[in-house]
Parts: C-alpha cells; sequence; structure tokens
C-alpha cells in the first residue's frame, strides 16, 4: 500500500536524558542495538521460520491438482498349491504403474490455492509486525537502562550530598549549633537515599538484563537517541495512517479474505469430480508357471495397460459438505469480527500512544521548570540556614524536592521517547525499511516464497534446521555500576 507522509513534530529537547550520564567513546549507539536484535533475536527469527513454513501451504494446496503417479513392485512365493491345479506357479513377480490426472475438483483446488495465497500474505504482515514489537520492546529497553542509569547517578550524588549534610550538622551539634532532632533528621534521610540509591541499582539490573534478552549482548555505555522523525500533527492523522498501514490490521483483513476462499473449498465436497487414469501391469512368473498337457508351454510373463475417465458425482454423505460449508461460513464470520476487534484495538493504541507522547512532552516541560526551581529554592534555603532563618529540615526537604524533579524529568523524556516510537509502531512506521538499516541485512520473505511456491519435486529440501540467534548463556550478571 502507499504510504503517507507524516509532519515532523519531535521537539528536539524531547531526545536528551539528563546530564547525570557520563559520556566516552566508543558507545553504543540505538541504531545498532535494533540491527543486533534485528540479525539475532530468537523470537524475530522464529517468526520468520514460522512464516517459510506458512509459505509452504501453497505449494502443498497446489499438489491436489497435479497428476500423481505411482509405481508397486510385489514379488510373491506360494507355499502351498492346489492339489487340482497344474498352471499354478511357484512364484511371481508383479509390477505396475498407475497414472492419475485431475481434471475438476469443483474449485476446492482452485480456491485452496487462493486461500493459501492469501494467508501467505496476512503471514507476511504478521512478521512486520513481529519486527516492528520487537524494535518497540528494544528502544524501551534501551532507553530504560539510559533512565536507571541516570536515576542511579542522581541517588549516588544525593547520598554523597546528605552524607555531608550529615557530617556538617553533626559538627554543628558537637558545638551546640543545631539539636539531636537535627542530626537524627539528617541520619533518617541518608538512610533512605542509601536505600533509594540500592533500589535504583537492582531497576538498572532489570533493565540491562532486560536489554540482554533482547538485542543479545550486554550494553556498555549508551548514546542518547536520535530524534524519531515523522511524527504526526494530531491523532487524526495517526489514525488514518495506522488504517492504512499497520500490519497486524492488514494481516486481519487478509485472514478474513482467506476465510471467504475457505467457504468455497467447503462448498466443492458437494459437486462432481472429473479424473483421467491410466496404469499398467507387469508379471513375471519366474520360469514356474505351468502349462496344460497338449497346449504347450505357457508364457512365463504377461502384461496388461487400460486408460479411462472417471467422473464422481456425491449423492448423499450424510450432511457433512453442508456441516462443513456451515462451519466455514461461522469462521468467516469470526474472521470479520476478530479484524473489526483490531480495527478497534489498533485505534486506541494510536489514541492512547499520542496522547501518552504529548502528555510527556508537556511534563518535560513543566520538569524542567520545576528542576531549575528546585534548584534555587535549595540554593536559598542552604543561605537563609546560615543565618538561622531556616533548619535543617528544611535543607533536607529542598534537597528531596530538587532529587525528586531531575528524576522526574529523567522519568518523561523516557516515557515522550518510548510514547513515540510506539506512536510510529501503531502507525506501521517503526519496522526495518523505516529505520533505514542496511538493505544488505533486510531481511525480505518475498524472496523464500517465490523460491518454493512452484516447487514440485517430491525429494527437494532445505538443509537441515540449525539456530540463528544467539545465546546469552555466556553474558556475565549484570550490576548496578554506571559505565564511564
Amino acid at each position: 500500500m502507499k504510504r503517507r507522509a507524516c509532519r515532523a513534530g519531535w521537539p528536539a529537547s524531547a531526545v536528551l536524558l539528563a546530564a547525570t550520564v557520563p559520556t566516552a567513546a566508543p558507545a553504543d549507539t540505538l541504531r545498532e542495538a535494533l540491527v543486533m536484535a534485528y540479525q539475532t533475536n530468537p523470537t524475530l527469527e522464529g517468526a520468520r521460520a514460522q512464516q517459510r513454513a506458512n509459505d509452504e501451504n501453497v505449494p502443498i494446496a497446489r499438489a491436489a491438482g497435479l497428476p500423481s503417479v505411482t509405481t508397486t513392485a510385489t514379488h510373491t512365493e506360494f507355499i502351498k498349491q492346489s492339489a487340482v491345479s497344474f498352471t499354478a506357479p511357484e512364484r511371481v513377480l508383479s509390477a505396475g504403474a498407475d497414472l492419475g490426472v485431475p481434471i475438476y475438483s469443483g474449485g476446492a483446488v482452485k480456491n485452496r490455492i487462493k486461500a493459501a495465497k492469501i494467508r501467505v500474505e496476512a503471514g507476511q504482515a504478521d512478521l512486520r509486525g513481529s519486527e516492528s514489537n520487537l524494535f518497540a520492546n528494544v528502544v524501551a529497553a534501551y532507553m530504560d537502562v539510559i533512565q536507571n542509569q541516570a536515576i542511579v547517578g542522581l541517588n549516588r550524588k544525593n547520598v554523597e550530598v546528605l552524607d555531608v549534610n550529615l557530617q556538617a550538622t553533626s559538627d554543628r551539634f558537637e558545638i551546640g549549633d543545631v539539636t539531636r532532632t537535627d542530626v537524627a533528621q539528617s541520619q533518617s534521610r541518608l538512610a533512605i537515599a542509601q536505600s533509594d540509591a540500592r533500589t535504583a541499582e537492582a531497576n538498572l539490573v532489570a533493565a540491562r538484563e532486560t536489554y540482554i534478552r533482547l538485542v543479545g549482548k550486554p550494553p556498555e555505555l549508551l548514546e542518547a537517541p536520535p530524534p524519531l522523525p515523522n511524527l504526526p500533527g494530531s491523532p487524526d492523522e495517526a489514525v488514518q495512517v495506522a488504517l492504512d498501514n499497520n500490519p497486524t490490521l492488514i494481516a486481519a483483513r487478509e485472514q478474513t479474505r482467506a476465510a471467504e476462499k475457505d467457504i468455497d473449498v467447503a462448498g466443492a465436497g458437494r459437486l462432481p469430480r472429473v479424473n483421467l487414469f491410466t496404469s499398467g501391469n507387469y508379471n513375471n512368473y519366474l520360469g514356474t508357471l505351468g502349462s496344460i498337457p497338449g497346449a504347450g508351454a505357457a508364457a512365463q510373463h504377461d502384461s496388461s495397460a487400460q486408460a479411462g475417465a472417471q467422473i464422481t458425482i456425491p449423492i448423499f454423505q450424510g450432511g457433512l459438505p453442508a456441516a462443513q460449508r456451515r462451519q466455514a461460513q461461522a469462521q468467516a464470520s469470526a474472521a470479520m469480527e476478530s479484524e473489526i476487534a483490531t480495527e478497534r484495538n489498533v485505534i486506541a493504541q494510536v489514541r492512547s500512544a499520542y496522547t501518552s507522547w504529548t502528555a510527556s512532552n508537556d511534563v518535560i516541560r513543566a520538569s524542567q521548570v520545576a528542576v531549575e526551581a528546585a534548584a534555587l529554592s535549595l540554593e536559598g534555603v542552604r543561605a537563609e540556614n546560615s543565618v538561622g532563618n531556616r533548619t535543617i529540615l528544611d535543607i533536607l526537604n529542598a534537597e528531596q524536592e530538587s532529587l525528586n524533579a531531575q528524576v522526574r524529568l529523567v522519568q518523561a523524556r523516557r516515557n515522550a521517547y518510548v510514547a513515540g516510537f510506539n506512536l510510529l509502531a501503531a502507525m506501521g512506521r517503526a519496522e526495518a525499511r523505516d529505520l533505514n538499516l542496511d538493505s544488505d541485512i533486510l531481511y525480505d520473505p518475498e524472496l523464500n516464497y517465490e523460491r518454493v511456491r512452484d516447487k514440485i519435486l517430491d525429494w527437494d529440501s532445505d538443509p537441515a534446521p540449525a539456530p540463528r540467534s544467539t545465546r546469552t548463556v555466556d553474558t556475565p550478571a549484570q550490576d548496578g555500576d554506571i559505565p564511564r
């Protein structure tokens, strides 16, 4: 289908995460992660293999309409002969060949082939959806690692600040400038910050392990992702593009078409069938065929051949073809309803992703204001505390507010990018070709279909199955350290 262009709408400020993540070279990029997942992820490789199996349904359906040839050979030893038989042989070697040519099958073969071809198209659309889902998961995992690294850095910095604050508060307590309560408050906040930092490290480990599961290797230092292109200007625009391009919806439409062909296949069971046939037989008695006295020696071999046409007209089958047709009609109805349900899901998914994307961008702007205001507030509270106008608790609260604002900003930037990519995925714009991956690594399912669709040789075969994805058993267990 022809794809429609969308207006770019991704603000540059929404693609950079907090500056708490240190930078160094070399670093992994989002594109590198997507390429590696595209080439080595077992879920995607399994979907490709399943589609190759789906391709074979076309030659399987076509085989029923092609001629068939069978041969037989039999060697028989007659262990005991009849007492009144004078010509019975002791052994015989028989060979025969049969050729059948189907002429008319009520349209069953034709419609079965059409249904199989349509399901190949549906499977290719499903494979597009598998690519899109994998890429969406990789983007989320990539952004989760960056987000959690930033949050670990913020929490560790907060622990350092609170530790210094506790030391200063303890020193001031020694000279009687503050009370024991101030020291206890500082100790409490430090302990909470340490537990928060440990939780953040555990979340980082989980994010890294998810990244390994999807990409196949541990994440190194990850670069900030590039801006997302061609995001829509309105939810209605996004929905219109999705209705034309969402792979899951396209697959549902193709499944409906295939189910309609199944009705004609089922109805063919009530129609006549016409076949041509020919067969030949050869018997060799290996010199053991007796002869009738006075009639001379009998021939020790014989052969025969016949050809003809056969028409089969079903009269009564116990209601089987009618039941099969009604069943196919019901299944077609189910496919139609499933298509509508898929369409509903796509519309809801697109609208929700658009709202999440725009809301996250709004949160980014608000959080940036909050971070700046919290930093200014913290500086003022510290200054006022130095002249006795603020308590230690006021400083602790200001520091916590500053940390919370920075964490919210990091999370909002992650959520905005992930929501934007999910929006593109729901619109059918997050597949390998859309991401400008190298053409030499793109997997084209049409190539395998073209390779196998006309094969008719019984002894043709593909190489023995072998895994193509990589294993992660040798990857090291992850930790909460931040690469520098």
